[in-house]
């Protein structure tokens, strides 16, 4: 079972050469394992390497799915395991970056004038529909607290 792509110097290639500035060629690291010489050097050794990245971030991407329906940083968590995998396997390197790509293109896509005024006129007609529905509420039911205090 080989987990590495023997192909991972010609994507890197092309995927360096399909970006338009210098930065992004700088920020984008090679695809392929980072584990050390030595750990690289035996196969036995290095596929058990392999298979502790394996375990380490299956469990930590299984706690963060745990933490979805549950308190917790369950996103963060489960990007947390994905950049573990990401220290060995290249498919987790490529979903990363792509995972980062779309962040950013998300950020800026918020950053947008017309789209942050749409938001605001959006969250205001929100909270003004929900003040009229909590008042019409008030005023047909009253106010009961859920403390007796008699004075």
């Amino acid at each position: 079972m080989n987990a590495e792509s023997d192909e991972r110097k010609e994507v890197a290639a092309t995927s360096a050469s399909d970006s338009a500035t210098g930065d992004e060629q700088a920020s984008e690291r090679e695809l392929g394992s980072r584990a050390p010489r030595y750990i690289q050097a035996s196969r036995v050794l290095h596929l058990s390497w392999q298979v502790g990245i394996f375990v380490v971030g299956l469990a930590v991407v299984g706690a963060g799915i745990v933490m979805l329906p549950l308190p917790g940083p369950g996103w963060l968590v489960i990007f947390g395991g994905m950049a573990i995998w990401a220290t060995e396997f290249v498919w987790a390197q490529l979903v990363l970056r792509w995972t980062r790509r779309k962040v950013t293109e998300a950020a800026q896509r918020a950053l947008d004038p017309k789209v942050r005024r749409r938001n605001v006129i959006l969250t205001t007609l929100g909270l003004l529909i929900v003040a009229v529905l909590v008042g019409i509420y008030v005023w047909k039911f009253g106010i009961v607290m859920p403390w007796k205090i008699d004075q």
